[in-house]
């Protein structure tokens, strides 16, 4: 994909994706890469197939041979105010703005951007596009990471391990101890749960 690209004249195609968009808690990352042309990676895939380790280790490799990477968010308030499709979106945008050298062409994985440049919205982009499974990468990484930070300020929730997924421990702990600041209250899971404590409050 990049090749043909490279072949039509562009000289700085940017892939790019997004991680956490299904979670209960925090911000949905983006990020965005581009590579030299005649720069290639090994071992590149989607980022949810491989071991944390390893994602971090070419998570290094990804932002040395990069041309230029960025990592962008959305909050979870602009998530609650606009949809979780819309903040994915929002954050690519942020990414996309962050690239220096700023991209000739985007590749992004199933989404198109509001942006004055060709793209192409690519399903499984991420095992398809070898920038777009480096962003993916990058994207998850960055994710993960501040998900261990948040786990230090909103202790109980386990979020260190799930990473805000709606996993069983996860809804436990919002049970026990109702939805933190940083949880996503358009999302059911939560929204349910605040309501049913509103309720025994008003009760």
């Amino acid at each position: 994909m990049e090749q043909t690209l490279y072949l039509r004249g562009y000289a700085r195609v940017a892939g790019l994706d997004e991680a956490g968009r299904g979670c209960l808690f925090g911000p949905v990352c983006a990020a965005a890469v581009i590579f030299h042309p005649d720069r290639r990676l090994a071992g590149l895939a989607d980022s949810k197939t491989l071991s944390p380790e390893r994602r971090e280790s070419l998570a290094l490799e990804i932002k040395a041979a990069a041309m230029a990477w960025a990592v962008a968010w959305a909050t979870p308030g602009e998530i609650d105010r606009i949809n979780i499709r819309e903040a994915s979106r929002l954050a690519m945008r942020r990414a996309v703005e962050a690239l220096h050298p700023a991209p000739d062409y985007l590749l992004i994985d199933a989404l198109t951007l509001d942006l004055p440049l060709p793209q192409e919205a690519l399903i499984k982009g991420d095992a398809r596009v070898e920038a777009i499974g480096a962003a993916s990468i990058l994207a998850k990484t960055a994710r993960d990471a501040r998900l261990v930070e948040l786990d230090g300020q909103y202790p109980g929730y386990g979020l260190a391990r799930h990473k805000g997924y709606g996993t069983a421990e996860h809804l436990e702990a919002l049970d026990r101890l109702g939805p933190s600041p940083l949880h996503r209250r358009s999302f059911a899971p939560v929204r349910e749960r605040l309501q049913g404590r509103l309720a025994v409050v008003q009760a």
